[in-house]
Parts: structure tokens; sequence; C-alpha cells
């Protein structure tokens, strides 16, 4: 399976063609900057946002500022505190809005490093910790919902080469 890019051209592209790579339905990401890596995503077209399962949110004083705390995945150990964040309304799936705190943090895949915004949401019920949404997709990847693991894969193979 060797087709992990595709060139496209497109009007918004002038002369230049621009290399999109594919990605599945899932894959595995990695979160260099915090240090998790292998992350069970679900690939989201229908999602304007990324989210990511968060617990023990919470915006707490420190001398002037407010910071937001919160831990991921559901673990206790992997506590942050952040200065930059902000609320946004979101329309979940089952159609209820929802105030959630959004967060910039850094995603690998294909050898890409995107800054990108995630809301912090309760996922625990959810079958993937991470949802990709159409932001971070739009303009980098085509989605190619009869594969998985597309990103997982490239990353193995160049580790290995």
């Amino acid at each position: 399976m060797q087709f992990w890019q595709h060139k496209t051209r497109g009007a918004r592209m002038s002369q230049t063609s621009k290399i999109k790579s594919f990605i599945g339905a899932i894959d595995k990401i990695d979160f260099p900057e915090i240090g998790l890596e292998n992350i069970p995503a679900k690939i989201d077209t229908g999602a304007k946002s990324s989210s990511i399962h968060a617990s023990y949110i919470s915006e707490v004083q420190r001398g002037d500022k407010k910071r937001l705390r919160f831990c991921l995945l559901g673990n206790r150990k992997l506590c942050y505190e952040v200065d930059e964040y902000s609320a946004r309304k979101i329309k979940s799936s089952n159609g209820i809005v929802q105030t959630r705190f959004v967060v910039k943090l850094s995603v690998a895949l294909f050898d890409k490093k995107i800054k990108t915004d995630f809301t912090l949401a309760q996922r625990k019920e959810m079958r993937f910790p991470v949802l990709l949404g159409r932001r971070l997709l739009r303009n980098r990847f085509l989605v190619d919902v009869s594969h998985k693991d597309l990103a997982y894969q490239y990353k193995i193979a160049n580790k290995t080469s």
C-alpha cells in the first residue's frame, strides 16, 4: 500500500501544485510537544473542530492571570496548565450545544507538524480519545475511509529505513 500522497491542482493554488497525503478513517497520531505517541484518533469530516478527551478541566487563578488546568486521556499524570485558551460553543453529534474550552496542540502526521485548535471534551465513553475535524484536514489531507492507520504505517516505515 504505497499511496500516501496525492498531487492536486486547484483554482486557489495558482500555478503550483500541492501535495496532500491520504489519511484513513482512523489512525494513530502523535502530540510531540507533550510527549504523547500513537494515540488512537477518528478522522471525522463531519466535525468542524478537532477534540481530545480531557477531564478535571478548570480555570485557576495564578496571580493576576487566569489559567486553564486539565488532564488528558483520563490520566491524572498527564495534567497541564496553559495561559492561552478560549471557549467556543460546539454542537455535538447528538445536536446539543455546549461551551467547551479550546487549546492549541501540535499533532504529528506524515512528517508534518500541525498546530491546531482542540476542544477539550469528555470522550471517556467514546471509542477514540481524539477526533480530527475538518479544520485540521482541510488543504492537507484526502480522506479514504477504506483504509486505516496510514500515517502510523508511514511513521513505522520511515523509522526502519
